[in-house]
């Protein structure tokens, strides 16, 4: 009798024993579990955004000439533009000329990274004006930048979205869009496709 008695105890403290590191286990992974829950989602560093446009493009525009009308005419032009970095990468300028019978463009913009809020904001001016005109404001996302403002047009005030999206090593695409509804509908009024001049020194970056 003693020795079941015996046998009986040492086989419950050997379950004791054995359920202790299963227990220990499932609190550190617990408690790795809320370690995780509790570190915040790494912001995105987009300061290199732009790298890609840096060189000298050949550029094909296409532009409604009479935006929100519900007119349908539209010229066309060839052109380049030439994109270079400034700062260190947190800036980049972009000289952009065009021709077509419509006329002759030439506009200028400087993109500008904010590293608080991770976003950039696109700073447009044309030899018309000579002053910038608003800020359009965003970010990249999956390879494709979106970017918005508020403007007036025609007296009133109206929504500009600008996106940058098909990018490759040789091509991108820019397009320019309108909404009066508040974003319900676009209107796109502005396209430019670029390719690149193939020169070693564009790449230089």
């Amino acid at each position: 009798m003693k020795i079941k008695h015996i046998l009986a105890h040492l086989l419950m403290w050997s379950l004791v024993v054995l359920s202790q590191p299963a227990q220990g286990l499932a609190q550190q992974n617990s408690d790795a579990s809320r370690t995780n829950l509790q570190q915040p989602p790494t912001e995105r560093d987009g300061q290199h955004d732009f790298d890609f446009e840096v060189g000298t493009w050949k550029s094909h525009l296409s532009r409604l000439l009479h935006p929100l009308t519900g007119s349908t005419t539209w010229a066309e032009y060839e052109g380049t533009s030439v994109v270079r970095k400034v700062w260190n990468g947190r800036a980049y300028l972009v000289e952009f000329e065009v021709d077509g019978p419509a006329g002759h463009i030439e506009g200028l913009s400087l993109r500008l990274y904010n590293p608080q809020s991770h976003q950039w904001s696109l700073n447009y001016a044309n030899n018309n004006g000579g002053t910038p005109w608003q800020p359009t404001i965003g970010e990249f996302k999956n390879g494709r930048g979106e970017f918005f403002d508020e403007e007036p047009f025609n007296g009133r005030a109206i929504l500009v979205r600008f996106v940058i999206s098909d990018i490759t090593p040789d091509s991108c695409r820019f397009e320019q869009s309108f909404s009066d509804d508040g974003g319900k509908t676009w209107e796109v009024n502005w396209i430019t496709t670029d390719t690149r001049v193939n020169d070693k020194s564009d790449k230089a970056y």
